[in-house]
């Protein structure tokens, strides 16, 4: 009998073990992946909850969907054409369609980098896959883009009709590299700073940068004349993906052409690559976090 006892404990030990031990990184990416998909349910709800949250803190509520990406335009066309006397033909349009998808980005990054830690407490009490909570972040984002395109088209259609053309129905295949490149940022930072608090503040910093080192307010052959005589800036550029995903915006919405589709297939494949990546890691480290919270 006492055989039998030492036989099951030592057999359940290392059941145990097994289960505790970090898998390896095929069984935590389908893993990962197989999380977000069963509980896409879950996922629908954070995001519902998570844009009622944000409508019923302000006065105006959703309303500030279509307000704040206007302000932004005001904002950034005083500073470029009044300031800078930067001229372009149409350039609220122009600035117009690289302030909308950064929104869109820039919101969910900052969501998801906190996506974890803001619900500490749920993840103490409740066992469910943390990874839907970045991953929400990123699908919430796409609700505000989709609202901000309601002034575009108006702006478009009163002020810039010339402008309106049928490569503006490309407007969602580029939106679907983006919405893979910021998933896998969402993902990777959503993790980080569970272990490292300073991510998010760190982050900030970088997106400001980020955005004037890309031809968001200028055009490319503008930053092209001013990374002749700083080549480090040069080198940013020539590694930046939102270098790509601005010109496509630029190309589908403002010049009516055709995107550069070499180069957003060159970066889906590198955001699907990163992507895979930040599951791995994310459901590696995942088990520590109710310690580390």
């Amino acid at each position: 009998m006492l055989l039998f006892c030492a036989h099951m404990s030592t057999k359940a030990s290392a059941q145990t073990l097994r289960h505790t031990r970090r898998p390896g990184a095929p069984a935590a990416l389908a893993q990962g992946f197989r999380d977000t998909w069963t509980h896409r349910r879950l996922t629908w709800y954070l995001v519902r909850a998570d844009l009622k949250k944000h409508g019923a803190d302000t006065v105006l509520g959703n309303v500030w969907w279509v307000l704040d990406p206007l302000l932004q335009l005001a904002v950034y066309t005083v500073m470029v054409s009044v300031i800078f006397k930067y001229n372009i033909e149409a350039y609220p349009l122009f600035a117009f369609a690289a302030i909308l998808p950064w929104k869109w980005f820039s919101s969910s990054t900052n969501d998801a980098i906190t996506s974890v830690v803001s619900r500490e407490r749920i993840i103490k009490q409740v066992s469910f896959p943390k990874i839907v909570l970045p991953v929400a972040s990123t699908v919430g984002g796409i609700v505000n883009f989709a609202f901000g395109m309601i002034p575009l088209l108006g702006l478009m259609v009163i002020f810039y009709p010339a402008h309106l053309g049928p490569t503006m129905l490309l407007i969602p295949a580029v939106a679907a590299v983006q919405f893979v490149f910021t998933l896998a940022l969402a993902v990777a930072l959503g993790s980080l700073n569970v272990f490292y608090r300073d991510v998010g503040n760190l982050f900030r910093h970088v997106l400001r940068i980020w955005f004037y080192l890309s031809p968001a307010l200028y055009t490319a052959d503008r930053i092209a004349e001013i990374t002749t005589n700083h080549a480090i800036i040069g080198k940013l550029f020539a590694l930046n993906p939102w270098a790509i995903l601005f010109e496509s915006y630029h190309d589908v919405i403002y010049y009516d052409r055709m995107p550069d589709w070499a180069a957003l297939g060159s970066l889906l494949l590198i955001s699907i690559v990163v992507l895979c990546i930040a599951v791995v890691f994310f459901k590696r480290v995942e088990p520590a976090f109710a310690k580390v919270l």
